[in-house]
């Protein structure tokens, strides 16, 4: 079975646009994610890159909880990039096949998984945009996607602490400003 991976890619292309409009004094800029900076947000995303590769080849998950700015020491877009591309590389056909665990779900292919895990880098590069002074401004059918995937992982993220209550949004509010207040994102 073939795996349509256009959202993914185009999910990391609008993560990666984020990092590369990062000033070099930039990264210590506090973000929406309580404690962390712009670097622990880049290197958040850049540690589930780590991640995937690792659920790609079979091998145990690494410890990416920790510590996220480790993942991109020194030149952040040039960590990025090389995580992206060992990661890209490692997501063969028979990869995309493989099960691997999925909350609650039981085991999905891994293909499937990243269908659903365009939340992930789109929500974080809003958090980059914002801790960077950066156009915020996410892609539509991104963010329509990524908050169906959002109401369905929610409840054991927030009941395990790994994400914030719900705020409410503005009446009338469009649906990128519901998504993030969904995940207890203040956009004002």
């Amino acid at each position: 079975m073939a795996h349509d991976l256009s959202g993914y890619h185009r999910a990391l292309d609008l993560f990666e646009g984020l990092v590369a409009g990062v000033p070099g004094d930039g990264w210590d800029a506090p973000s929406p994610c309580e404690g962390w900076s712009a670097r622990d947000v880049a290197g958040h995303v850049t540690a589930g890159q780590c991640l995937i590769r690792a659920l790609a080849a079979g091998e145990p998950e690494r410890d990416v909880g920790r510590d996220p700015a480790r993942f991109v020491p020194g030149d952040v877009l040039m960590s990025w990039r090389t995580t992206r591309k060992e990661c890209a590389a490692a997501l063969t056909p028979d990869a995309l096949r493989r099960p691997i665990p999925f909350g609650g779900l039981g085991e999905l292919p891994l293909g499937d998984c990243l269908g659903a895990y365009i939340l992930e880098p789109l929500v974080h590069a809003w958090d980059l945009a914002r801790a960077t002074g950066q156009p915020s401004r996410l892609d539509p059918d991104l963010v329509h996607h990524a908050f169906a995937t959002a109401q369905v992982v929610a409840a054991p993220l927030r009941a395990s602490g790994r994400l914030a209550a719900p705020l409410a949004a503005p009446r009338g509010a469009d649906e990128q400003t519901r998504l993030l207040a969904f995940l207890g994102r203040s956009t004002a």
